[in-house]
């Protein structure tokens, strides 16, 4: 069973057991142009869905679940939109600006949330989360709780680490996974000698460049630095630029593939996903739905057999718990003026029979405890278990600061590794997003 241990930082208390104006939801659906018909007073209902999973089994589940829904209620149909993950947040924030929210839409927590609470462009779920689901979710959905209310409901806990091909390590003579720097740096020498990409990297996405960031500054900076700054984005504390100067050490080894500024993450054969998937690059620094992602660009589409994981490694001197981790919550919520069909059908998919095909379809760690019995992928294993023994877990600092603040980090980190910054220009650009509000 998952511990909850998440920080809480400005109202939220951030949970893991692993993102504005008027609201929409009756209004014309933004994907389709369609007129939603949801009303709470009877009669036929389209509730319009947005998720992240355009591929496979993860998009066949949305399709089999509101088909199961609409078979116990036909006035119940649905409009489903697939969006690609790295386009939910803005598609999102242009939904709230424009009144034109889905129904029922993906939440990942933090100041991204928040933010659609403050525009009131969210529904308060709080009392209407069945029993059973309620105790099954209780260790993530703290993720969603701001100012003692619940938005979101969890669906699966995605810690982040060192993803690694196996017989690539073997190949190379690595015979442990690396638990300093120091190992990584060996690592990454005795692949570069078998002529093995070391470590695949998406910058193109800008976040998956910005995790590097992100994982420094966990092993940097002690947890009461990182739990204060979605309240107040200081960053004076030295080991924010400690973090940025220890990438940019990092990155000046050359362990990226080539041509890792213009590589995607999680799109194709030819993104870092998929240059691990293919045996192409050793390892890749990512989210813990990496492992669906990574069987949905191997060859045959079926999960990479040698695919292991480790956490990420300890930084000499820091002021970080060497076991801490960062990840996220994925979840789901209801537009502010969606029809109470929103929420009843949130509470059927997150019943232990869908949250354990869930589990199965996204290969992922679902967030109902009672649904975790279902994954099989050995792959999720150690990440349940390194996640047992953290002394405690962040959510994603872009997350944690919001879109607007959270983006200009992500850009920042690669401007510098593009050689156009500098571990203090992150820091300034930082700042200077978070001044501008």
């Amino acid at each position: 069973m998952l511990k909850k241990k998440f920080l809480t930082a400005s109202g939220l208390a951030i949970a893991l057991s692993l993102s504005l104006s008027a609201c929409g939801g009756g209004g014309d659906d933004a994907a389709t142009g369609d007129e939603s018909t949801g009303t709470d007073g009877g009669g036929a209902v389209t509730l319009s869905i947005w998720h992240n999973s355009t591929t496979g089994d993860g998009k066949a589940w949305w399709e089999e679940v509101t088909a199961a829904y609409t078979e116990a209620n036909p006035d119940v149909t649905f409009d489903i939109r697939a969006v690609q993950n790295e386009d939910m947040d803005g598609q999102l924030q242009n939904a709230v600006n424009s009144g034109d929210l889905p129904d029922i839409f993906m939440a990942r927590g933090g100041q991204k949330l928040a933010d659609f609470v403050e525009a009131d462009a969210v529904k308060d779920l709080t009392d209407k989360i069945d029993a059973d689901v309620k105790s099954d979710i209780e260790g993530a959905l703290g993720a969603f709780v701001i100012d003692g209310k619940t938005y979101a409901m969890p669906t699966a806990v995605l810690p982040g680490g060192m993803f690694y091909s196996k017989d690539l390590f073997a190949a190379a003579g690595i015979t442990a996974e690396p638990k300093t720097m120091d190992e990584l740096n060996a690592a990454v020498t005795a692949l570069k000698g078998t002529g093995v990409q070391p470590i695949a990297l998406g910058a193109q996405d800008a976040w998956p460049a910005a995790h590097w960031y992100y994982f420094f500054a966990l092993r940097e900076c002690s947890k009461d630095v990182i739990d204060a700054i979605s309240s107040n984005p200081d960053f004076s504390d030295g080991c924010w630029l400690k973090a940025g100067e220890d990438f940019q050490t990092f990155a000046a080894t050359e362990p990226f593939n080539t041509g890792f500024l213009t590589t995607p993450a999680q799109e194709g054969a030819g993104s870092s996903a998929g240059l691990l998937a293919n045996h192409q690059a050793a390892m890749e620094l990512m989210g813990g739905w990496d492992v669906g992602v990574i069987a949905s660009l191997t060859p045959d589409q079926q999960p990479l057999p040698d695919l292991g994981w480790f956490p990420f490694p300890a930084v000499t001197g820091g002021a970080g718990d060497p076991s801490a981790m960062m990840g996220g919550v994925d979840g789901f919520s209801c537009s502010k003026e969606s029809p109470a069909q929103c929420e009843d059908f949130l509470n059927f998919m997150m019943s232990q029979e869908w949250q354990e095909s869930y589990a199965e379809a996204y290969q992922t760690i679902p967030a109902s405890k009672a649904a975790q019995g279902a994954v099989a992928d050995p792959a999720l294993e150690p990440i349940m278990a390194a996640y047992n023994d953290a002394a405690y877990v962040i959510t994603w600092l872009d997350t944690l600061l919001g879109q607007n603040v959270g983006n200009a980090l992500n850009t920042a980190v690669v401007e510098m590794l593009a050689g156009n910054g500098s571990p203090q220009g992150i820091l300034d650009t930082i700042e200077q997003a978070a001044a501008r509000g």
